[in-house]
Order: C-alpha cells, then sequence, then structure tokens
C-alpha cells in the first residue's frame, strides 16, 4: 500500500467520522428539541423560524450544517458507492441513542433491519474509497486524447495531400 494511499485512507476515515457524528448528535438534538416545540404543522415559515431559537433546535442545526459541509468535502475526494453505504452507521447510532437517550421503542424488526445495514456497512469498508479518477485528472487525460487525436489527423492529412 503506498503512502497516498494510506493517506488518503486516513482522511477519509477522520470526515466519515466527523460525518457520522455530526449527522447522529444533530439529528438526535434536533429531535429532542422539536419535541419541546410541539407539533407544527403549518404553511408560514414563521413556527419554524421560531423553533431555530429553542437551544437544542439550534445545536442540532448547527451541528446538521457542519454535517453538510464535512460530507460535501468527504464526496469532493471519495465515491459516491463509498460514501453512503460507509455513513450509513449512522443509522445503528441514531437507533442507540434513540433508545437510549430519547427513550423510543426500538422494535426487533428495526434491530434486524440495522444489523442488515451493519453488514452492508463492513462489507463496503473492506472497499477502496475512491475507484475513480478526479474529475481534473479526468478532464487533462481527455484533453491528451483529444490533442493525440488531431496531431494524428493533421499527420495524416498532409501526408494524404503529397503526391
Amino acid at each position: 500500500m503506498t503512502s497516498s494511499t494510506r493517506t488518503l485512507q486516513f482522511k477519509t476515515r477522520i470526515l466519515t467520522a466527523v460525518v457520522v457524528l455530526s449527522n447522529v448528535l444533530g439529528n438526535s438534538l434536533l429531535s429532542r428539541g422539536m419535541r419541546s416545540v410541539g407539533v407544527l404543522l403549518s404553511l408560514s415559515p414563521l413556527p419554524y423560524v421560531q423553533a431555530l431559537f429553542n437551544p437544542w433546535v439550534a445545536v442540532g442545526v448547527s451541528l446538521l450544517i457542519v454535517w453538510l459541509l464535512s460530507h460535501m468535502a468527504l464526496l469532493s475526494w471519495a465515491d459516491l458507492s463509498y460514501v453512503l453505504p460507509m455513513t450509513a452507521v449512522a443509522y445503528v447510532l441514531v437507533a442507540v441513542v434513540g433508545r437510549l437517550f430519547l427513550h423510543e421503542q426500538v422494535s426487533l424488526v428495526r434491530w434486524a433491519g440495522i444489523t442488515l445495514i451493519m453488514l452492508g456497512v463492513i462489507l463496503v469498508g473492506r472497499t477502496s474509497p475512491r475507484t475513480t479518477l478526479s474529475q481534473p485528472a479526468a478532464e487533462k487525460d481527455s484533453r491528451v486524447e483529444v490533442k493525440t487525436a488531431l496531431r494524428s489527423m493533421s499527420g495524416s492529412q498532409h501526408s494524404e495531400a503529397r503526391p
């Protein structure tokens, strides 16, 4: 394994952990806050804006902003088909947090589904986070191919024009 591969894997694991933890904590705190705010069914944005002033909701939304930014960064170098399954571990942690801290009832059927999710995360975790060239590298490769094709075409045109 090369040094750059190890660096990519390390950086991917760290940012994946940030994505997962900010997702779990952000959604858990948002849920906690929204329970204290009460049911919101309104076409007006005012009740939703007012809910943002609940401290639990505000911290939850802030963590979800961290989640979004770190998710964007992770997707800038790792494959979507790697990132989404790997961050699915958040579903497991959300169920645990929901059960332990939000006192939700998690049925046996839900735990079975969560187990299947974890098996998928384990399988995907054994693969490389990146299977494609980066976009700039791919564009550079295609430009080189076009230039090569143009050169060969112009060379063949010149040779055909000569007697």
